[in-house]
C-alpha cells in the first residue's frame, strides 16, 4: 500500500535557493561591471571630424561625455540602485529593482542615439573657426558608444534578475526598526545568589532587590 506524505522533498527546498544565490551573482557581476564598462566609454572619443580655419583643416574630436551625459549618469544611478536593492525588502525592492531596470534601459538607448551624433563636433568647429555656421566634415564614429550600450545592457540584465529573483535574494541586517531606533536588549533575569549579576543590574541603575 502506498503512503503519500505531505513533508516537501528536501530538491524541491533547495531549488528556489540556489536560484536565488545563482541569480544574485549573476546581478552583482553584470550590474558592476556594466556600470564600470558604461562609464569607462563615455570617456573615450566617440566621433572625429574636421573643419576648415584660417585656409587649413584642424582636426576635432568629442569624448562620450561632450557627446551625451546622459549613460553616465544612468550608469551611476543604477550603480546606487544595486546596491540599494539589498536595503529594502518587497514593494521598496520591487521600485528599486525597477529603476535598476530602467537606468539600463536608458543608457542602451541614449548610447545609440549618441552613436551617430554630430552636434558637439559642430559646436567645436564653431568655437574654432570663430564662425557659428561653421559645421565639422569629414565625420567618423567610433565603436565606443556601442560599448557604452553594451555596458548599459548588463544593467538591464541585473534589473530584470532583480525583478524576477529579488525576492529571494538576502535584505542587511533587520536589527533597526523602520523608525531608525535600535530594538530594545533583552535583559537577563538578576540571580540574587550571583554577586556579579547584582553589580550588573546597579551599573545599568537598576534594583537587584526587586524592591
Amino acid at each position: 500500500m502506498d503512503y503519500v506524505t505531505a513533508v516537501p522533498h528536501p530538491r524541491t527546498e533547495a531549488a528556489p535557493v540556489r536560484s536565488g544565490r545563482r541569480s544574485l551573482a549573476l546581478a552583482l557581476l553584470s550590474g558592476a561591471v556594466g556600470a564600470a564598462v558604461a562609464l569607462l566609454a563615455s570617456r573615450q572619443s566617440w566621433s572625429a571630424g574636421t573643419v576648415t580655419v584660417a585656409g587649413g583643416d584642424l582636426p576635432l574630436t568629442a569624448k562620450g561625455s561632450e557627446v551625451t551625459g546622459v549613460p553616465a549618469a544612468l550608469a551611476i544611478v543604477g550603480l546606487a540602485a544595486l546596491v540599494a536593492v539589498f536595503a529594502v525588502r518587497r514593494a521598496g525592492r520591487l521600485l528599486v529593482s525597477g529603476l535598476l531596470t530602467l537606468s539600463g534601459a536608458g543608457t542602451v538607448a541614449a548610447a545609440l542615439l549618441g552613436a551617430t551624433d554630430g552636434s558637439a563636433l559642430d559646436e567645436k568647429a564653431a568655437q574654432a573657426a570663430g564662425d557659428t555656421s561653421a559645421t565639422a566634415f569629414a565625420l567618423t564614429h567610433t565603436v565606443w558608444p556601442y560599448v557604452a550600450a553594451a555596458g548599459g545592457a548588463l544593467l538591464l540584465l541585473a534589473g530584470l534578475l532583480a525583478l524576477r529573483y529579488g525576492r529571494l535574494w538576502p535584505a542587511m541586517s533587520g536589527r533597526y526598526e523602520r523608525d531608525g531606533t535600535p530594538r530594545p536588549r533583552r535583559v537577563k533575569p538578576v540571580d540574587p545568589d550571583r554577586p556579579e549579576d547584582l553589580w550588573k543590574a546597579l551599573d545599568r541603575g537598576e534594583d537587584p532587590t526587586g524592591a
